[in-house]
């Protein structure tokens, strides 16, 4: 059973960085692309960003694309998700995510993905 947990957030103000990570354990997860998504208060859960297994491909939602970027480390089984330019709409809780197969192309949707994190809060002030 794949668990996931994800750190690194906090309180910043806008146009500032953070980076959050999301270490693996209970599995191998080397082989499967992953995904970070938010959810804001009163909104439904949105896709942010995903890479493929090797790394080599990443996608991100156009509000994020130019400010956000997806990374991993196999060997750590850790994810990260470094965010410049920080806006006050950014304001969310950040999960990462695991679908249920290996080799999956990374997927936008949440249904498509099986194991997830608590979260970390990331809060912008402006």
């Amino acid at each position: 059973q794949v668990q996931l947990a994800e750190s690194g957030g906090g309180l910043v103000q806008a146009g500032g960085s953070l980076r959050l990570s999301c270490a693996a354990s209970g599995g191998n997860v080397q082989n499967y692309a992953m995904g970070w998504f938010r959810q804001a208060p009163g909104k439904e859960r949105e896709f942010v960003a995903s890479i493929s297994w090797t790394g080599r491909n990443s996608y991100y939602s156009d509000s994020v694309k130019g400010r956000f970027t997806i990374s991993r480390d196999n060997a750590k089984n850790i994810v990260y998700l470094q965010m410049n330019g920080l806006k006050p709409e950014d304001t969310a809780v950040y999960s990462c995510a695991v679908p249920p197969l290996p080799g999956l192309v990374p997927a936008h949707f949440v249904g498509e993905y099986q194991y997830w994190g608590q979260g970390t809060q990331v809060t912008v002030s402006s």
